[in-house]
């Protein structure tokens, strides 16, 4: 079978910067083993010869419906797949659906029959939510950055955006990229139903969702962004670690410095 990729340049470049995040996760110690997710709505790259593509792969069940995805093409991290090979590899390593017209099931298309992630269940609804409420945003990636892992297991950071506030007061740039901030997610069994739920939820008012003692879940226009948010988030908390590591509890900016970053760059309040 000829690559989707051929003569699609758009879809192209999404898939490659898939690879491009994929390879700085690893980098970044943030992608151990098959840690980790990427999922892509590319239906808007999607020509009419890649919907006549047969499938290769049989009908495949999502474990929930999803009305708002009919006829939506996906690009996924492949399950058990290695974020470290995605980056080199990103068609034998990663995974293109078809969403059926039940919105309950979808088949692979191309290139290679690599099942999709484990936890698509989740990615799926929270696009169904994003395509729902007429978002832009077309990126999910779920990681494991370790600093913000290591806050969560730290009871006053659970609490209601006590770690959002602590982040922004580090350095300017957090509060000017990540406006919105960081959800707590408590800790729920890995690609259960109950954490795809509380996940949607948080979203709706932060940029960024932290699953307690797991990781994160961001997304946005493309996958790009969607790192972005995360790496000046667990920049923050490095820099707060570095303090504490020095010996001291470090001053932080303070309120009316970061109203002042509001006021300046029109954040949302």
């Amino acid at each position: 079978m000829k690559s989707i990729l051929v003569n699609r340049q758009a879809l192209t470049y999404a898939v490659n910067q898939a690879a491009e995040v994929a390879g700085y996760l690893w980098q970044k110690g943030w992608a151990e083993r098959n840690g980790g997710n990427i999922t892509l709505n590319i239906t808007e790259f999607v020509d009419d010869e890649i919907k006549s593509l047969p499938a290769i792969s049989d009908v495949k069940q999502i474990g929930a419906t999803l009305p708002y995805l009919k006829g939506c093409y996906f690009y996924c991290k492949g399950t058990n797949k290695r974020m470290r090979d995605l980056a080199r590899w990103p068609m034998e390593h990663g995974s293109v659906i078809r969403i059926l017209d039940d919105c309950a099931s979808y088949v692979i298309i191309a290139d290679h029959p690599v099942m999709p992630t484990s936890e698509l269940p989740a990615h799926l609804s929270v696009h169904n939510r994003l395509i729902e409420k007429g978002s832009p945003y077309k990126a999910s990636l779920h990681t494991h950055p370790i600093e913000l892992i290591a806050m969560t297991h730290c009871k006053k950071f659970l609490e209601k955006d006590v770690a959002t506030n602590l982040l922004w007061s580090m350095i300017p740039e957090t509060k000017a990229f990540c406006p919105r901030g960081l959800g707590i997610i408590p800790y729920e069994l890995p690609s259960s139903v109950q954490l795809a739920e509380a996940t949607i939820e948080q979203l709706e008012d932060y940029d960024v969702a932290m699953w307690e003692k797991h990781g994160v879940f961001a997304v946005d226009v493309d996958i790009m962004s969607a790192f972005d948010q995360v790496d000046v988030l667990n920049k923050s908390a490095l820099i707060y670690i570095a303090a504490k590591n020095m010996g001291f509890e470090p001053d932080g900016m303070s309120q009316e410095q970061m109203q002042e970053m509001t006021r300046a760059f029109n954040l949302p309040k």
